[in-house]
């Protein structure tokens, strides 16, 4: 298939080769075909914190449909590239389509442009696809509200960004949380961050698995959609660490093992 060029697109410009080829992101705000009834699948709660050399992103695993529990299984923590990971509260069907167009993204643009995209250009990226969004969010139908983790190797650091469902993204410095369970979250994350033994951004690696474990759990003692751990049906949560080394997500084994000792009264 061929394409014709785009004067006012640059070389590396994926969102532009995407419209040329004939996608269309379908969220038109239409009054005429908002239904109110319907419930669709919702992500609940996702974290994401500074910790000494790096950042750790963290999710349950329940979706639900209004009061209904529909998954106990949802990985909530995308992989965008190996430096890169979204962490998603709201419909899953649109995040996962975002997760695919900002992978495709981020491939086009190392392999057309020779180099990585930037972590400024990363961050913007998601951005525009939530601004494109706003249709789906404000009908009711495909709000999501993400949290987007990279490590920039230009800049060699770890950054956290926080997005609302019209696009506005904030850097975080420490801690964030988003979904139905985070506001129990951010108080406890607050309070460790200003109070606790150690700020976040100098506590180990072990030590803010731990943590984010406690936090997930604790969340769902108060917020009936956030899914609690269990081991006996070895249900635990998804946590990926984020290092200059790139992203790495836990296994069974090691959550298992860690939710054993963190975990008991």
């Amino acid at each position: 298939m061929s394409f014709q060029s785009d004067p006012k697109a640059s070389p590396g410009d994926f969102f532009a080769l995407l419209e040329r080829s004939g996608y269309r992101w379908h969220a038109k705000i239409d009054s005429l075909h908002v239904q109110s009834d319907i419930t669709v699948t919702q992500g609940t709660t996702v974290l994401a914190f500074h910790f000494k050399g790096g950042v750790i992103v963290a999710g349950d695993r329940r979706a639900t449909a209004g009061n209904s529990i529909m998954y106990e299984h949802c990985d909530k923590v995308i992989p965008i590239d190996d430096y890169s990971l979204m962490a998603i509260a709201g419909v899953p069907a649109t995040a996962f389509e975002m997760a695919r167009v900002l992978t495709h993204n981020f491939e086009f643009f190392r392999r057309s442009q020779m180099q990585s995209m930037s972590g400024e250009g990363k961050i913007r990226a998601l951005s525009r696809l939530l601004k494109e969004n706003v249709g789906m969010a404000v009908q009711g139908l495909g709000g999501v509200s993400p949290i987007f983790a990279t490590y920039d190797l230009q800049a060699r650091k770890p950054s956290i960004h926080f997005y609302d469902m019209l696009g506005a993204d904030f850097q975080i410095r420490t801690h964030t949380a988003t979904g139905s369970g985070s506001p129990t979250i951010r108080g406890i994350l607050e309070y460790e961050d200003l109070w606790g033994e150690k700020p976040l951004a100098e506590r180990s690696e072990s030590t803010a698995v731990t943590l984010a474990i406690r936090l997930l759990q604790t969340a769902a003692q108060f917020d009936s959609a956030t899914g609690k751990i269990r081991l006996e049906d070895e249900i635990f949560p998804t946590i990926a660490i984020i290092t200059e080394e790139g992203y790495r997500f836990m296994n069974d084994q090691e959550l298992a093992d860690i939710c054993k000792s963190s975990l008991r009264r």
